[in-house]
């Protein structure tokens, strides 16, 4: 039996050895190469991107609301002022189960379904480790009561934050406004307005709604200030690098007597009216008042639906401001002026006198347009008939006049336009003339309608808002004092 013997060639397997080294070496340098030209890359060219990178993810720029604007009276009462108010607030990452964390609270501070939905909607939005809004403005007893419990619970904190509230209630609601919670249709205007900067509400959770409060929201509102922090790779907070402390909000003087303003609304009741009193001298207003009311501090941190559809769809509209967006048959008011607009055509005279039967009737028509006095007045001259109230002489005159004429010299006075009072909403009147009916509803002027339209306080063909001199609810001007004064 035969054998093969296998001779080792050692030079051999040492060459090819050495050359698996090279190429082992030769490999392991370009790699190095890359590394090296890969470092040379992010140190060098890319040095300022990737370090400015790295600093945005170290540092955290945080907003500091400033505090909202107190409003007072002409004589220094106040009417809307800023107080603590307490939110309980949830961590997640805090939390092992969200779900039986919040039943266990509702054993100690009511719930709502709607407070569930709002908590889930921010929860989505939010990092695990920054804290979501589970229930606000608890009462004290609710404060209480889980402050007791509160070592039972991980995660949960109770926060006190500055939130609008209005001391005297529903009295001026509709002079001064509310404030209200940022929804996304306040973010949308912020984004198309020049108005208002919507960097300055960062961290802001309130704007002016309605009233003065809307009116003055930029002069109220402040300066947004703001807190450079450092966080770790979770971004978590270190530390505080710097700090630019917000500027609060000038405070608004009004020129509305509060007092007067309660009395007037106690008299008035229930009554749906408006009454509006102003101070000849200055124009400054100082009652505005719209029956019937609502209380305020319902809409500051977001009104629930049953008591918003109980508001809206009330017979009474206690929401609609009567004194700026009422529209309203002139009645007698008006007699002056259409005594000074005969006067100024020369169509009477001051001693000029008319019979007051008791009724006006056309020439060649059978219907009596009655006056309030059924007897009549008698003989009256402008100065008699101005101080009786006659509707019978100014029905002679107005139709003597003719529409056009006491159109184009009642809008010498404002009738028909707004006052510019600054309250949002308001709405102008109608001072009318036949241009205006043919273009509004195609049909001419009748001769019956001037006297009618100009006069009678049962008819709404005329709607007439007198401005003598622009109105305004607050007074002074701008200081230095933090204090606001128009």
């Amino acid at each position: 039996m035969s054998s093969t013997q296998v001779i080792k060639n050692s030079t051999r397997e040492g060459k090819i050895f050495n050359n698996r080294v090279i190429i082992a070496w030769l490999i392991m340098l370009v790699f190095l190469l890359l590394i090296v030209v890969r470092l040379f890359f992010l140190q060098v060219i890319y040095y300022k991107k990737y370090a400015d990178l790295a600093e945005g993810n170290r540092i955290t720029i945080l907003p500091i609301p400033p505090t909202r604007g107190l409003i007072f009276d002409r004589n220094g009462v106040l009417i809307a002022e800023n107080r603590a108010s307490y939110s309980l607030e949830l961590i997640p990452e805090q939390v092992e189960n969200i779900e039986l964390t919040i039943q266990k609270i509702s054993q100690f501070i009511t719930i709502e379904e709607s407070d569930i939905d709002n908590f889930n909607k921010k929860f989505k939005q939010r990092r695990s480790f920054q804290s979501v809004p589970l229930r606000y403005r608890l009462t004290e007893d609710e404060v209480a009561r889980f402050s007791v419990q509160k070592h039972r619970f991980q995660g949960i904190e109770l926060k006190s934050h500055l939130s609008r509230y209005y001391p005297l209630g529903a009295t001026g609601v509709h002079a001064i406004g509310y404030v209200g919670r940022i929804s996304e249709k306040d973010l949308k205007f912020m984004d198309e307005s020049n108005e208002i900067n919507k960097s300055n509400y960062e961290g802001s959770k309130y704007i002016g709604k309605a009233g003065l409060e809307a009116y003055y929201e930029t002069e109220l509102h402040g300066k947004t200030g703001i807190k450079k922090v450092e966080t770790d790779v979770r971004g978590k907070f270190v530390q505080v690098l710097d700090r630019t402390d917000s500027v609060p909000g000038k405070n608004l003087y009004l020129n509305i007597d509060i007092n007067l303003q309660k009395y007037i609304e106690d008299l008035l009741g229930e009554e749906r009216a408006a009454v509006v009193a102003i101070e000849p001298e200055s124009g400054s207003v100082l009652a505005l008042v719209s029956m019937p009311n609502y209380d305020p501090n319902l809409f500051v941190n977001g009104i629930d639906h049953k008591t918003y559809n109980s508001l809206n769809h009330s017979p009474d509209r206690p929401l609609i401001n009567r004194a700026i967006r009422g529209q309203y048959p002139p009645g007698s008011t008006v007699k002056a002026f259409v005594g000074l607009a005969g006067l100024e055509y020369g169509v009477r005279t001051p001693h000029k006198r008319t019979w007051c039967p008791g009724f006006f009737r056309l020439k060649g028509k059978r219907h009596r347009y009655r006056d309030w006095k059924r007897a009549g007045h008698g003989s009256m001259d402008l100065h008699s008939a101005i101080e009786q109230s006659c509707d019978v002489y100014f029905y002679e005159l107005a139709y003597d006049l003719g529409i056009d004429r006491l159109h184009s010299f009642m809008t010498r006075f404002g009738f028909g336009k707004k006052t510019g009072i600054d309250i949002p909403g308001e709405k102008g009147g109608l001072m009318p003339s036949k241009e205006w009916k043919e273009r509004r509803h195609g049909v001419v002027w009748y001769p019956g309608e001037t006297y009618a339209s100009a006069l009678d306080s049962n008819k709404k063909n005329l709607i007439i808002e007198l401005k003598e001199i622009k109105i305004c609810l607050t007074r002074s001007s701008l200081s230095s004092a933090n204090k606001l004064k128009f």
